[in-house]
């Protein structure tokens, strides 16, 4: 049995990723006292299969990610300066903790050049989704080119996810009924 942060390192992910995963039973564990324990084979399972279908969100900054691909082919220079100064300036802002940890591994990657930046920017993995949550990539797309990406997503997850577009309507309508006293 291993610890959720044993778990993480090996999945290449963040403890509370692994705490996630636990939560919506998509990853197996057990209580040992007060910490969860995931059994190894579970781990391995899940580095064997291909990764669970992206949330909402995730699949969304994936989406941007991909546009920031393409301005990177374009102009590799100007948007690695752009990341590497947005790295600088958010780790001299952040105290040591996660945040600062995925900024490091940004800059690592950053350094390794443009095939391990675009990697990143375009892959499903769980790392990389681990990563683009904490993107050095901000200002890297004109207003115009998110939004048109934006418009373009939300067009591609009403055709590709009519359930869960379903789901988040229902959601949002029953929040905004009153509530009634049975």
């Amino acid at each position: 049995m291993l610890s959720t942060g044993e778990a993480a390192r090996l999945l290449g992910c963040s403890r509370q990723h692994v705490v996630d995963l636990c939560a919506r039973g998509e990853l197996p564990f057990a209580w040992v006292g007060r910490h969860r324990r995931v059994p190894r084979s579970a781990v391995v399972g899940l580095l064997g299969r291909s990764s669970a279908p992206l949330t909402r969100d995730q699949e969304r900054s994936l989406w941007l990610h991909r546009a920031v691909l393409a301005n990177l082919v374009a102009d590799p220079e100007q948007v690695l300066s752009l990341a590497r100064a947005n790295v600088a300036r958010l780790l001299a802002q952040h105290a040591p903790g996660m945040t600062a940890r995925w900024l490091a591994e940004w800059q690592r990657i950053l350094d390794n050049g443009v095939d391990e930046v675009a990697e990143v920017l375009a892959s499903p993995s769980p790392l990389a989704v681990e990563l683009r949550q904490n993107s050095p990539f901000a200002g890297a797309l004109p207003q115009e080119t998110r939004a048109q990406v934006l418009a373009a997503f939300i067009r591609h997850w009403r055709t590709e996810h009519p359930t869960g577009h379903r789901r988040h309507r229902q959601a949002a309508a029953e929040a905004t009924q009153p509530l009634v006293d049975a």
